[in-house]
């Protein structure tokens, strides 16, 4: 039997689908529900359906990446957006991370079952893989992601496939790398840790850090200090701000830390940078 989860804040659609789809007749059972995204990613971590009923506009989530975060984790797991949220774009956002079917509320049976049937044939095919990652997420016109794409992204080193690496490059992880590069981004001048990431973008901090290093062949500490001595340097060379406010406005606290980071990355100190 294959193990279905539903999340919806409207128990009633919750209920409606539980009861009123017959789902022994696809070789399917029920074995949980949620009233919101985040009680929705416990329950499909601790017991791994293979189909996935979804909302995808809950309070405090943020859909795409909460279903990036389960094709991430879980990439053989179907899913099955019901939404009232009418874009084209968000659609095929969606379609592209991994979602076998997105459908508007309110949904005829006649396209659940559809749905159903799709999602249950895809897991009968064991051959199935996933597409690889295409790179299509990164705007090149937006200068963040830009930065943070030709950094991180486009000349990283190829990791040698081993035991230990067993991440696949897909839609849903690009999503994911893409979504925690950014939230360092906008954070860097702040303590930020591996896990204040991981939360924000709906997955373990241990997954996370297989993917950024899957991803950039870099480890989060060292993500966090190219940003902050990229922007340091930026600081040395259009300012006359003195070292330790340099240091201080790009997140190090130590001084002494911050010119010994930056001698170890750069070749030289912050003053020697200044002036050569």
């Amino acid at each position: 039997m294959y193990k279905v989860v539903i999340v919806d804040d409207e128990p009633i659609i919750c209920e409606g689908l539980k009861v009123s789809v017959p789902w022994e007749n696809y070789g399917c059972k029920v074995v949980g529900t949620a009233g919101n995204g985040e009680e929705g990613l416990h329950l499909v971590r601790s017991l791994k359906p293979d189909i996935i009923f979804s909302d995808i506009c809950m309070n405090r989530m943020d859909g795409l990446t909460m279903v990036a975060a389960i094709k991430s984790e879980f990439p053989e797991m179907e899913v099955c957006l019901l939404t009232g949220y009418r874009n084209f774009d968000y659609a095929q956002n969606a379609i592209k991370l991994g979602v076998t079917r997105y459908l508007l509320k309110p949904s005829k049976m006649s396209e659940i079952k559809e749905a159903i049937t799709c999602m249950t044939e895809n897991l009968k095919d064991s051959k199935k893989q996933e597409e690889p990652a295409s790179g299509s997420l990164w705007n090149a016109q937006n200068q963040k992601e830009q930065y943070l794409y030709e950094t991180f992204i486009k000349n990283r080193p190829p990791l040698e496939e081993n035991a230990e690496n067993k991440i696949k490059e897909s839609e849903a992880n690009n999503f994911i790398v893409k979504t925690a590069l950014c939230y360092i981004y906008d954070h860097y001048t702040i303590k930020l840790s591996l896990q204040d990431v991981a939360q924000h973008c709906y997955v373990s901090s241990w997954h996370l850090s297989k993917l950024l290093n899957r991803y950039t062949a870099k480890g989060f500490f060292e993500i966090i200090n190219i940003i902050r001595l990229d922007q340091a340097k930026k600081l040395l060379l259009t300012t006359p701000d003195k070292i330790q406010d340099i240091a201080e406005q790009v997140g190090f606290v130590d001084v002494a830390h911050f010119s010994r980071i930056f001698k170890n990355h750069v070749g030289m100190s912050p003053s020697e940078y200044r002036h050569h």
